[in-house]
């Protein structure tokens, strides 16, 4: 089950003027389930986003970048679910390009002012019949109070929906930050196996929008891991429609990306608490480095271990796996006599070893709490970074395992 995580409440999530949400069962994969959800943009919203950084990207991650660089007005997103379109060569860009000019046809649009979204099993080919035929009804579901329905539209494996919403003041304007995701496992940095949307009311010009959600990601999807694997269709946008009058410039900047910055964290510790199999939660804060790189470095090494995450999935305070995985972490002139390894308030290591407070039971209290916080101290420098992770459960294995049936 998920670790601390509840459902979101549809009468909590608020709509955002500008953007309508529709779903319907196509049966991509299996009947009786929502899995194609249509969002439809005023005219005259921006959009911008972030994108996986693998090689192997599917054929609607290629599309959707196309498509936003042509600059023609996004006026429509189109989400499926139980299958990727990845691996899946020239025929899953037509069928991409297919999705887009069919949704096209029925909003009265541009095929380039749609941009498509997959995610599911890799490798098998996109029944774009099954999604086209399932596009009047998703069209005809459309709302702007509709984000519940949508959150669970995009669901794979996960097993709780995850949306939020947030109101802030702006220049006397109340704006609403509204934002979805998914995603369970196949969860690495740059991006993870994940979809977002964020959308907001406030009028924000695209070059803008593009710093904003760069930096949202860099604050958010990007300090995630459940298991190191980088997903071939991640994909983090970010919508303005303007509805509110609220303007976003230089002034007011810093209040709105803390809006969207705040709902972006929200969305992604809710991957890792969701994460498949997970029962830790384990945040990882890397404090006193020389620069960000090599605190990442640091968390990421202990975040990835297996050996850690199986530790903490038993509730053994094995830690001496920590000090290892700091230890090839890649920072060559780390000095280990300086370091200090915390398990919440807990000093477990310090100049080199074990340290002389620590006892076992301590450790091993905080080891059985559903929420963990490791905090390594490194004595070189003034920067730090926080990192989200989970264990490594049983349930991981059967779910990976069963995937495809």
């Amino acid at each position: 089950m998920p670790v601390n995580l509840s459902a979101p409440v549809a009468a909590q999530l608020l709509p955002v003027a500008g953007v309508s949400l529709g779903t319907a069962e196509a049966g991509v994969k299996r009947a009786d389930r929502k899995d194609l959800l249509v969002i439809r943009l005023d005219e005259g919203a921006t959009v911008a986003g972030v994108f996986t950084t693998n090689r192997f990207c599917a054929a609607p991650v290629t599309v959707a970048r196309n498509h936003l660089a042509a600059g023609k007005g996004i006026r429509a997103l189109v989400i499926n679910t139980g299958n990727a379109n990845a691996g899946t060569g020239e025929q899953g860009m037509q069928a991409a390009h297919t999705t887009c000019i069919e949704l096209a046809k029925l909003l009265g649009c541009l095929p380039e002012q749609v941009l498509p979204y997959s995610t599911g099993v890799i490798m098998e080919l996109l029944p774009v019949g099954k999604i086209v035929a399932g596009m009047p009804q998703a069209i005809a579901s459309l709302k702007t109070d509709n984000w519940f329905d949508a959150a669970h539209a995009i669901m794979t494996t996960d097993i709780v929906a995850k949306a939020v919403s947030k109101q802030v003041q702006i220049g006397g304007k109340t704006v609403t930050v509204t934002g979805m995701s998914k995603g369970s496992g196949m969860i690495h940095p740059n991006m993870a196996t994940m979809l977002g949307y964020i959308a907001t009311d406030a009028a924000i010009a695209q070059p803008l929008l593009q710093q904003m959600v760069s930096e949202a990601a860099n604050r958010s999807f990007n300090c995630i891991t459940v298991d190191g694997d980088t997903s071939t269709n991640d994909a983090l946008m970010l919508i303005a429609t303007g509805k509110s009058g609220a303007v976003i410039d230089a002034a007011n900047l810093a209040a709105m990306q803390a809006a969207v910055t705040e709902v972006a964290t929200a969305l992604a510790q809710a991957i890792v608490r969701d994460g498949e199999g997970a029962t830790k939660f384990i945040t990882i804060k890397i404090e006193g480095g020389k620069d960000a790189a090599e605190c990442k470095k640091i968390g990421y090494a202990i975040a990835h271990s297996p050996l850690v995450k199986t530790a903490f999935f038993a509730s053994d305070p094995n830690l001496g796996r920590i000090l290892a995985a700091i230890g090839y972490a890649g920072v060559g002139d780390l000095d280990v006599e300086k370091l200090k390894l915390y398990l919440d308030e807990v000093l477990v290591a310090e100049n080199g070893g074990r340290a002389n407070s620590y006892r076992e039971e301590d450790g091993q209290r905080v080891m059985q709490q559903s929420d963990i916080t490791i905090r390594v101290v490194l004595d070189r420098g003034t920067v730090n970074a926080t990192l989200w992770t989970c264990d490594f459960s049983y349930d991981y294995v059967k779910i990976n395992a069963s995937y495809r049936s």
